[in-house]
């Protein structure tokens, strides 16, 4: 435990700058996850264990284009369609056979294709850790705000996820589209009876959700390392932000995320050993007070 040193970022503007910009930055990509998650399970009422593994595909098709093409552009959008498409096959061939069935099944189902999906990149990109380097036109001087170093790729990371949730917020609240799939979410049986396809729906809304996942992957990509397996410990984190902001609430998903980044920012300086352990008792905490989360509905 390190409180002086916590003491002294606080007291420092330049320091609370750059940690309170680190926070978000872990904030908004988790967001970008858990929000995608907690979509899938507000509609379809399925745990998406393998939910991790669409980030790290996001990634891994981000450098693949990024390296093909050098278009950053076009390295963000292979990152999102490509695992949108993922997600829909995955959700057409395998996941539709499970939905009703018992929970523990979905999780298995979910949990083996965490290891095919991890097998897979080791095939296709092999086992080491891999970069995708920041792209040209990032590199550039860092901007100083009130002596905090700021790159300008990180404003351009919270920018973007700062739209998502904007755009998903609106088109769920307001288009056709989304009130067709609130309803669904509530009465599918309703939905259907109307002519509605709700298996059109329940595609449409995991590819969202996966390419949600892959779009938090592919702006990861320039500033993390890339190995299989890494979409598990996004995924760990993903499950807390929505146990702390309720288990299908957008609002919630957002708050959580960015309560969770900011946390583990300030929390790796005033506790540096116990960062992990300050993550799980804040959820502890908020669910004691709590259960449903901070914007949960009790069911009804």
């Amino acid at each position: 435990m390190d409180l002086d040193a916590l003491a002294g970022c606080l007291a420092s503007s330049a320091c609370l700058v750059t940690q309170t910009t680190s926070g978000l930055i872990i904030g908004m990509l988790l967001f970008l996850v858990a929000v995608g998650l907690t979509l899938i399970f507000g509609v379809l009422k399925v745990v998406n264990f393998s939910h991790g593994a669409f980030y790290m595909f996001g990634a891994y098709f981000a450098m693949t284009a990024y390296q093909l093409t050098g278009s950053f552009a076009l390295a963000m959008l292979a990152g999102a369609a490509g695992t949108a498409i993922l997600g829909l096959i995955f959700e057409r061939v395998f996941m539709s056979r499970v939905y009703g069935a018992d929970v523990l099944m979905q999780l298995l189902v979910c949990y083996a294709f965490v290891l095919i999906f991890d097998d897979v990149v080791r095939i296709i990109w092999g086992p080491e850790f891999k970069s995708m380097g920041m792209p040209s036109a990032f590199q550039v001087m860092p901007l100083f705000i009130a002596g905090g170093v700021v790159p300008p790729y990180y404003l351009l990371l919270i920018g973007v996820a700062l739209l998502a949730a904007i755009v998903l917020g609106i088109g769920l609240s307001r288009s056709r589209i989304g009130k067709v799939i609130r309803a669904a979410a509530h009465n599918p049986g309703t939905v259907s009876a109307l002519g509605i396809n709700t298996g059109l729906i329940y595609g449409g809304v995991f590819a969202l959700g996966g390419m949600l996942a892959g779009l938090a992957g592919a702006l990861a990509a320039p500033v993390r390392s890339l190995t299989p397996g890494m979409g598990f410990s996004v995924l760990i984190e993903s499950f807390i932000v929505t146990v702390i902001g309720g288990m299908g609430s957008i609002l919630g998903a957002l708050i959580g995320a960015l309560l969770l980044g900011l946390i583990r920012s300030f929390g790796s300086l005033g506790f540096p050993l116990f960062t992990e352990g300050l993550m799980y008792l804040f959820m502890v905490i908020v669910l004691v007070s709590k259960p449903t989360g901070l914007f949960g509905k009790e069911a009804a």
